[in-house]
């Protein structure tokens, strides 16, 4: 189920919704920035690997940076995760309502996401299993509709339709060959998050020093290879302007291809993006939750159902600030801010994995080699220069915020 949560948690909006403006950005060559943004990812999911069977309990990356910076560094990585989980699930729901439910119905919206995001609520707050059982099925259906979508590159490719050549035009004319694969590379990086979600269920995991790696990379793996065969099959069966333009590029390969009902593959789309909402707000929840806990945030969120021992005041809060963001920016905006705030959680948490190796925290945890954090603070720099500057300005706010009221809670602490 490991496995799976984190496959599902990475298999959602990414490739769904983003791959046309991955293409906007780096050209036709789409594999190169899907490529080049797993490598990256890979470096610090390393990172992550080591801390969660390490340190297995909720909190993740704040629990971590708390231990070794102290709780300013703690409290600051912490809420970033947070506003980036949050922003995530404000960056799906708008998803939900755009050209893949507009197959079924037209409907406003800012309507659909603030309905969708009471309803993940609901189901979030029903229990982890549940959850967890909704999260299988859906990720079966996600990685068939993806595989079918190669499928169906494959028999537009058959009947002499496809255009290879695209697969080599890396660039665009506003971009040179390098500034296109990390300009692509920062929204692909988007389609690869959702693994730092899971070390917030390491604490609900059985035997996590075991399971935990073996489930971390292997979904990655999956998610890797799966992506390469979806953007393949996309460029080359749809004209990349055409891909840029649509909020539904998947759709597309359908329509080319023919044969197939549109309806049929809607539906498999909005079950992804619901999928990915709903892990990502199962981790903010969590998170808020364990923050709480450590004394980060106010006592209330702590409070849980009985019964079912979901943490209810955290689900809450964390679906009520996201209807409010929901109803801002767009999906590629929010995409991006989310980015930025990860690559400064990334970066905080390939920096803590090394100063926690004083602290010998038990035996049999799974170990990176040391280059690989320095390697990952590395990745996390070059992506953050090809960061808009209007997602600068959205971010930015939300960082200093964090770092006012992350004073506030050294404070207290000290006192």
């Amino acid at each position: 189920m490991l496995f799976l949560f984190i496959l599902g948690d990475v298999l959602g909006a990414g490739v769904y919704v983003l791959v046309g403006q991955v293409a906007g950005e780096s050209g036709g060559a789409v594999w190169v920035p899907l490529l080049a943004a797993l490598a990256l990812a890979l470096l610090t999911a390393g990172s992550y690997a080591e801390l969660a069977t390490k340190y297995p309990r909720a909190g993740g990356a704040a629990h971590y940076t708390r231990r070794a910076f102290g709780p300013f560094t703690g409290f600051l990585t912490g809420f970033c995760m947070l506003a980036a989980g949050i922003v995530s699930v404000a960056a799906l729901a708008r998803a939900f309502g755009g050209e893949y439910l507009t197959v079924f119905v037209s409907l406003p919206v800012a309507l659909v996401a603030v309905l969708f995001l009471a309803a993940l609520a609901l189901l979030n707050a029903r229990g982890i299993r549940e959850s967890m059982r909704a999260n299988v099925v859906a990720t079966l259906i996600e990685v068939g509709g993806l595989l079918l979508i190669a499928g169906l590159g494959l028999r537009i490719v058959l009947r002499g339709d496809g255009d290879f050549g695209v697969l080599t035009r890396l660039g665009t004319p506003e971009h040179g060959p390098l500034a296109a694969v990390l300009g692509g590379a920062v929204l692909a990086y988007y389609s690869f998050v959702g693994f730092e979600t899971s070390v917030n269920l390491a604490e609900e995991t059985r035997d996590p020093r075991r399971s935990y790696p073996r489930a971390l990379f292997g979904a990655l793996g999956a998610a890797g290879l799966v992506y390469g065969l979806v953007g393949v099959a996309a460029t080359v069966s749809v004209p990349t302007g055409r891909l840029v333009e649509s909020s539904g590029p998947l759709l597309e390969v359908v329509e080319a291809a023919g044969g197939l009902p549109e309806e049929l593959f809607g539906a498999v789309a909005l079950v992804a993006v619901a999928n990915g909402a709903l892990l990502t707000g199962i981790m903010s929840s969590r998170l808020a939750y364990g923050m709480a806990r450590d004394g980060l945030l106010p006592g209330f969120l702590t409070r849980v159902l009985p019964g079912r021992r979901t943490p209810w005041a955290a689900i809450a809060a964390t679906t009520g600030i996201a209807m409010l963001f929901a109803l801002t920016g767009d999906v590629a905006t929010l995409a991006s801010t989310l980015v930025l705030l990860l690559l400064v959680v990334f970066a905080a948490v390939n920096t803590a994995v090394l100063a926690l190796r004083r602290d010998g925290g038990g035996t049999g945890h799974f170990r990176v080699p040391a280059v690989f954090p320095v390697l990952g603070v590395a990745s996390c720099v070059l992506l953050a220069t090809r960061v808009e500057g209007a997602v600068w300005a959205r971010g930015l706010p939300l960082i200093g915020a964090g770092a006012l009221l992350a004073l506030v809670a050294a404070r207290r602490h000290r006192d």
